[in-house]
């Protein structure tokens, strides 16, 4: 059997996104993409916001902007794409302090979503996430090196911070935790999910080049990274896939002209019941109305040339299947 598991960047249900939807179905944030992500054997996200109607926005420090979903809604839509994984280890978990937090947790847990990257210890954020796909068990372990104020610590809760540096003794220790904790389940596959950097950069820097390398070196199987807000080019490395930047799939955010922070990827890798990775493929997509869509031939083009220009430093390249790109990982 081969199980088909999607990856997205960025879901913002926030602002402006939150407003849109309070006038239409849950299911329509996924716009002409639903289908698609339904079919999906499973689904796995980067929630960019707290699930909350409580709390104040963070003010400790200078935060430019809040992120915050209404669960009525928000939650059912999540449940409707079939997202089976919501990575929480990012810059705005905790935009509206800790009770909103707390609720993100309590809401994932309720819909029987798993999670992992933040919590209400240390302990908690470093705990990895597990989902069955079909025969497949995957772990799932997240990280950030965004907004250190965030961090969880012993007695607070937070997420899952560290330096992305291989020679820091503190960041080692933190990740082969994380790592080992994932392995006591003996998953097939173990993925890494990765918040990381700062915005609109167009490529990854030497430093989370060399920490993915070390990630695979790890035992990990898939890197999923995000954060940038734009996608970056895919390495293949030792036969293992780091996506070091997956991009944006739904937001309100504005769009730079030439980065166009609007169009990614529903990312899908095949995998086999063993947990031998086959194949990775690349659908275009683009925010429109607060919605994630399919694009129209031209953007699907440009998406593509700069997907394939941008990988190819790395030596990646692909075959294209109508307007998809694809990878085979089974070499």
């Amino acid at each position: 059997m081969v199980s088909q598991i999607g990856l997205t960047g960025d879901v913002m249900l926030g602002r402006l996104v939150d407003e849109r939807q309070q006038s239409r179905p849950p299911e329509a944030v996924w716009g002409s993409m639903h289908e698609r992500l339904q079919s999906e054997d499973a689904l796995f996200v980067n929630l960019e916001c707290c699930l909350s109607a409580q709390g104040e926005p963070w003010q400790r420090t200078y935060r430019p902007f809040h992120f915050r979903a209404d669960p009525d809604w928000a939650v059912p839509a999540l449940e409707s794409a079939g997202v089976d994984y919501c990575a929480l280890a990012n810059n705005h978990v905790l935009d509206f302090r800790e009770v909103a937090l707390r609720d993100t947790l309590d809401e994932l847990d309720d819909a029987d979503i798993a999670h992992a990257g933040a919590g209400r210890t240390l302990d908690d954020a470093l705990d990895p996430a597990f989902v069955t796909v079909d025969d497949l068990t995957v772990a799932i372990v997240s990280l950030t090196d965004n907004v250190p104020e965030y961090a969880a610590d012993d007695t607070s809760p937070g997420t899952a911070f560290i330096e992305i540096d291989v020679d820091n003794d503190e960041t080692r220790e933190r990740v082969r935790e994380a790592l080992d904790r994932a392995r006591q389940e003996d998953p097939d596959l173990l993925v890494a999910s990765l918040h990381w950097g700062p915005n609109m950069v167009e490529e990854p820097p030497d430093s989370f080049r060399k920490f993915g390398r070390w990630l695979v070196d790890q035992g990990v199987d898939v890197i999923h990274g995000h954060s940038a807000h734009v996608f970056h080019g895919i390495e293949v490395y030792d036969g293992k896939p780091i996506l070091y930047d997956t991009g944006d799939f739904v937001d309100d955010y504005a769009v730079d002209d030439r980065l166009r922070n609007d169009r990614s990827f529903l990312f899908e890798l095949s995998s086999t019941a063993d947990g031998r990775l086959t194949e990775l493929r690349l659908a275009p997509t683009g925010i429109d109305d607060c919605a994630v869509h399919a694009v129209a031939p031209d953007s699907a083009q440009w998406s593509r040339d700069r997907m394939r220009s941008l990988s190819s430093e790395f030596g990646t390249a692909f075959e294209q299947e109508g307007e998809e790109l694809v990878l085979s990982l089974d070499e």
